[in-house]
């Protein structure tokens, strides 16, 4: 059974991140979406919150678990037996970015492999800032975030100019 991790701080859960989670969920027997804390930006959700996003979003995908991690991805695999770590790329910016954490991962663990999934075309453009900026002007972001995660952007952000 093969295992794999698909880390991230999901804040917010983006549709692009939903479209990697279910086209992994099918190459990989067991996918686990490991939600982190990026210590070096203020998140908008909490982690609690950010895990009912992803938990209600995927409750059709039997295959996918929904855990915290905190501490380095590798020593998470290692603790839940996964040997792949999946990775989205919108460009080639993304690209040379996870080409430094694959490698140090492998280095860090020689069992870790890293796989990379191109983003879908109509999410290559969508990163974190850019959704905060439009829920924060109350646009309309039902294309770009799953309608759980729209309304409580809106609700959390709009007005904060």
């Amino acid at each position: 059974m093969t295992i794999a991790v698909f880390p991230g701080s999901f804040d917010p859960l983006t549709n692009g991140h939903l479209d990697l989670i279910t086209r992994a969920s099918k190459i990989f027997d067991q996918l686990i979406v490991a939600v982190g804390q990026n210590t070096s930006k203020r998140g908008v959700f909490t982690t609690a919150e950010r895990v009912a996003f992803i938990e209600e979003t995927t409750r059709d995908m039997p295959n996918v678990l929904v855990r915290v991690e905190s501490g380095l991805t590798v020593d998470f695999m290692r603790d839940s037996h996964a040997t792949v770590l999946v990775r989205g790329i919108r460009n080639s910016v993304d690209f040379e970015y996870e080409q430094g954490i694959a490698g140090m991962n492998r280095t860090l663990d020689a069992n870790v492999d890293t796989v990379c999934l191109m983003a879908a075309p109509q999410y290559q453009f969508v990163s974190s800032s850019l959704l905060r900026e439009v829920a924060r002007f109350g646009g309309d972001l039902t294309n770009l975030v799953p309608p759980v995660v729209a309304h409580a952007m809106v609700d959390r952000l709009a007005g904060d100019q």
